[in-house]
């Protein structure tokens, strides 16, 4: 089962001329948007020219754990996003809200 289909939060690098961003997506972000993957991310934003996302991050859980937590939401803009790919990690994803 993927991400997407069980609810949890799926991330993805975005390369953009400038830097690099992990961004994390809800299933019913994915859904919305017609996909699971890296390809239907890029081509949302291609199509739609721009997307508001949330912006992940590794930080410390209240019980001192590592785990890619949302720090912002934000706007990303086609013309400046190079790349998209898929992000894995071996720590625990907190869904944004």
């Amino acid at each position: 089962m993927s991400s997407a289909e069980d609810g949890r939060t799926s991330l993805f690098k975005v390369i953009t001329v400038k830097d690099e961003i992990v961004i994390g997506l809800s299933s019913a972000e994915l859904a919305s948007i017609g996909g699971s993957d890296a390809s239907a991310v890029a081509h949302a934003l291609a199509q739609k020219g721009d997307l508001t996302v949330w912006q992940y991050n590794v930080h410390r859980g209240p019980n001192g754990e590592l785990q890619m937590a949302p720090t912002a939401k934000i706007g990303l803009l086609s013309h400046a996003s190079l790349r998209v790919e898929p992000y894995g990690t071996t720590y625990t994803v907190t869904p944004h809200p």
